[in-house]
C-alpha cells in the first residue's frame, strides 16, 4: 500500500485529513498495529477532532478484522488514555493530532505502558508492514466493548494530592477547546475551588490553521487578560489532547515551564526526600538548584519522552519535567499528564497561602531565560554551525554532547539542537542577569546566522 512517509513522526503518526491520513489508511494502521504488537485486546480512545470519529471507525475495523477485541474508552484526553492502558494492562491506540491545527488527524500508540511507540521503537516496522501489506489475518471477527473509565481517572488523580488541604482559590482555565475541558470540570468540581474560563467545551470545529498549543504567545494572550480581568489567583492552560500544561500567574504573566518544574520538584521532595528528578538538557539552573537545595538528585536527560520515561524507570525517579510543558510522574505510571500538575500547583497555592507571583519571585531575580529561539539555517549546514560554536567556546567552558551541544559557564549556559524535520537550530540560553542574557543571546544568534 502506498502511504505518505511524512506522516510517521518521532513519536506518533500525524498528517492532514483526508489527504495524508484517512479511513483507508486507518484500517491499515489498525491491522499493522495488531501484526506488530500481537495484541489480543486493544484500548482505543479518541479526541474531539472532526476527523477522529472516521479514523476511529477505520482503525477499529482494521483491529476487529484481524480477529482482535477492542475496549472503546470514547472521547478522552491523552492522560486518560494512559491511565486506561496502565490499569487495564493493555496496549492502545489514541486517535489524536495533539496540538496541531484542526485539519490534522493522527495516532499515538502504546505497546506497553508507559512508553509510546516511536520511530526507534516500532513505528518504522509498522510503516513497513503497511507498505508491504504483510498483515496478520484471522478467521474470527473481534468485538468492541464500550468502557467508561473517566470517573476512575478522576478519583485516581485526586488521590495524588491532599484534597483536604485545598482552599477556595480562583482558577481560570483555557482548555483550547480540547479534551481537558470536560475532565477538568469533573476534577475541580470535586474540590472547594472557584473555576471559570473559556474554550472549556471539547469542540472539533476549530478554524483551519488555529493551533491548540498554549505555549505559542498568540494562544495564551487571552488567558493572561482573563486572569487579570477576573482577579484570578492562577490561570491553567492545556493543549488539545491534554498531555501538556502551562501556567499564567496572578499578574497575568506567562510562567516558564522550568519554574513550574522547580516548584513541583520542591513539593515532591518535601514528601519524598532524596528522590531523583529528571529534566532535559534545555532546563533552567532553577530546576537543578531547587532539587539540590531540597536534597534531591538532579539527573539531566535528552529531550523527549522516549528518553525521559526509561530514565525515570531506571532511576526510580519521582518526577520528570520538560520545558515543552510535559510533566511525568512515577505515581502516574511514569507517564505525562496535564491535569495532575494542575492539581499539584493548586495544592501548593492552597498550602502556602502565597500568591504564585510571590513563589516565583526568587526564580525571577536569579534566573533569566531566553525561552527557545528557532534559527533558520541554509544549505543544510546545521552540523557545521554547531561545530563552529563548539570550537569557539570549548576551551573556556564545560561542553556536553548528550543532546545537541550544551555549553556552560559560571554565569550563563546554552543548548543548541538541530531540528530533525526542519532546517532549524533550536537555541535555549540562560544567564544570571537580564543584561548578560540579552548580550549572550545576541552573540550566539549572530554566530549562527553569520
Amino acid at each position: 500500500m502506498q502511504i505518505d512517509s511524512n506522516i510517521f513522526k518521532a513519536y506518533d503518526i500525524r498528517g492532514i485529513y483526508p489527504s495524508q491520513i484517512n479511513e483507508k489508511i486507518a484500517v491499515s494502521i489498525g491491522q499493522a498495529f495488531i501484526t506488530f504488537t500481537r495484541a489480543k485486546k486493544v484500548i482505543v480512545g479518541r479526541d474531539m477532532r472532526q476527523s477522529s470519529l472516521p479514523l476511529f471507525n477505520g482503525v477499529t475495523h482494521g483491529i476487529i478484522t484481524s480477529g482482535k477485541d477492542i475496549l472503546d474508552i470514547g472521547l478522552v484526553s491523552t492522560d486518560q488514555f494512559y491511565y486506561s492502558c496502565a490499569t487495564q494492562n493493555l496496549p492502545g491506540i489514541m486517535i489524536t493530532a495533539s496540538h496541531n491545527p484542526a485539519e490534522y488527524g493522527g495516532f499515538k500508540m502504546i505497546k506497553k505502558m508507559p512508553c509510546v511507540i516511536g520511530n526507534t521503537t516500532g513505528l518504522q516496522q509498522i510503516q513497513k508492514i503497511i507498505e508491504t501489506e504483510k498483515f496478520h489475518y484471522a478467521d474470527r471477527t473481534g468485538t468492541i466493548q464500550v468502557c467508561n473509565l473517566k470517573d476512575d481517572f478522576v478519583k485516581f488523580a485526586l488521590n495524588l494530592i491532599d484534597a483536604n488541604s485545598i482552599t477556595p482559590i480562583q482558577i481560570a482555565v483555557d482548555a483550547r477547546s480540547g479534551m481537558v475541558g470536560p475532565i477538568s470540570q469533573k476534577v475541580f468540581n470535586s474540590l472547594p475551588v472557584n473555576v471559570s474560563g473559556f474554550n472549556l467545551k471539547a469542540n472539533g470545529k476549530l478554524p483551519s490553521g488555529q493551533g491548540l498549543d498554549p505555549k505559542q504567545p498568540q494562544n495564551h494572550v487571552e488567558l493572561q487578560k482573563y486572569v487579570v480581568d477576573n482577579n484570578a489567583d492562577v490561570g491553567f492552560a492545556f493543549d488539545g489532547d491534554g498531555d501538556r500544561f502551562f501556567v499564567v500567574d496572578d499578574r497575568g504573566k506567562f510562567v516558564p515551564s522550568d519554574f513550574i518544574i522547580a516548584l513541583i520538584a520542591k513539593y515532591l521532595l518535601q514528601k519524598h526526600p532524596k528522590s531523583s528528578i529528571i529534566y532535559d538538557v534545555r532546563g533552567s539552573w532553577a530546576i537543578r538548584d531547587t532539587i539540590e537545595i531540597h536534597n534531591g538528585i538532579p539527573i539531566i536527560e535528552r529531550v523527549g519522552h522516549s528518553f525521559i520515561k526509561p530514565t525515570m524507570m531506571k532511576q526510580n525517579a519521582i518526577f520528570g519535567g520538560e520545558g515543552s510543558g510535559h510533566y511525568y510522574f512515577r505515581d502516574f505510571f511514569y507517564a505525562d499528564s496535564g491535569i495532575i500538575p494542575a492539581l499539584i500547583l493548586t495544592e501548593i497555592l492552597s498550602k502556602t497561602r502565597e500568591k504564585l507571583s510571590t513563589l516565583l519571585l526568587p526564580f525571577e531575580k536569579k534566573y533569566f531565560l531566553s525561552e527557545e529561539v528557532n534559527i533558520e539555517i541554509k544549505n543544510n549546514d546545521a552540523d557545521t554551525k554547531i561545530d563552529a560554536i563548539r570550537q569557539r567556546y570549548q576551551q573556556s567552558a564545560t561542553v556536553n554532547d548528550l543532546d545537541g551541544l550544551s555549553v556552560e559557564f559560571n554565569d550563563w549556559h546554552f543548548n543548541l539542537r538541530k531540528s530533525n524535520t526542519e532546517p532549524l537550530i533550536r537555541l535555549n540560553l540562560e544567564a544570571k542577569s537580564s543584561q548578560l542574557m540579552t548580550t549572550k543571546l545576541a552573540e550566539i544568534t549572530k554566530l549562527l546566522r553569520s
